[in-house]
């Protein structure tokens, strides 16, 4: 098992390589935004499916939201981050670098989760996905997930904070104060 801390970490991802870490649903593979290849390469997933974009909290992603949608992107982070929601959403012009998706959107989440959050304050924001091999089930635990991604660097220290197991709920903005559900969650979002 490859562990590390938060400034090994940062050297890592600096370099291109993805981190895995825990998050408040699921463990996340993460890397940098100009290196989100390599987290299609890790997971074998199809290119096709966008990653979410983590931060530490929402001012730290708020200009990666385009200005249409900044007033419902505030009023929902407010409400129901740092938690298992992400939002889609129309994405900034000026950072496509952390556009995985084609149809100009972006997901974003703030992780409930102090060493996440922790890590993301020191990088920035970073692209993720679950810890899995696509089109597995994953593991919870760092010595399942060790054993899947062997050559990937886990940031620890362990025992992790206890997760849900569950994935984020997902919501997708579709214009002014309306927002269509994607993907059921543990939060039930009042605004649907």
């Amino acid at each position: 098992m490859n562990l590390v801390n938060c400034k090994s970490a940062f050297k890592t991802l600096k370099s291109g390589l993805p981190i895995i870490f825990p998050t408040d649903t699921l463990p996340a593979i993460g890397c940098l935004p100009k290196f989100s290849n390599i987290i299609y390469e890790f997971k074998k997933r199809d290119r096709n499916k966008p990653l979410i974009l983590m931060g530490s909290e929402p001012k730290q992603l708020i200009d990666y939201v385009h200005e249409s949608a900044k007033e419902d992107y505030e009023n929902i982070a407010s409400k129901y981050w740092p938690g298992a929601l992400t939002m889609v959403i129309p994405a900034s012009e000026k950072q496509a670098t952390a556009l995985t998706s084609s149809d100009l959107t972006v997901g974003l989440r703030i992780p409930n989760s102090f060493i996440a959050q922790s890590l993301i304050r020191e990088t920035g924001p970073l692209l993720t996905s679950s810890a899995n091999i696509s089109g597995f089930q994953g593991s919870i635990t760092v010595e399942g997930i060790a054993l899947d991604f062997p050559s990937v660097e886990i940031l620890g220290p362990i025992p992790w904070e206890k997760s849900s197991g569950k994935a984020s709920t997902i919501i997708f903005w579709k214009k002014g104060g309306d927002w269509r559900l994607l993907r059921a969650g543990e939060v039930l979002v009042r605004e649907l």
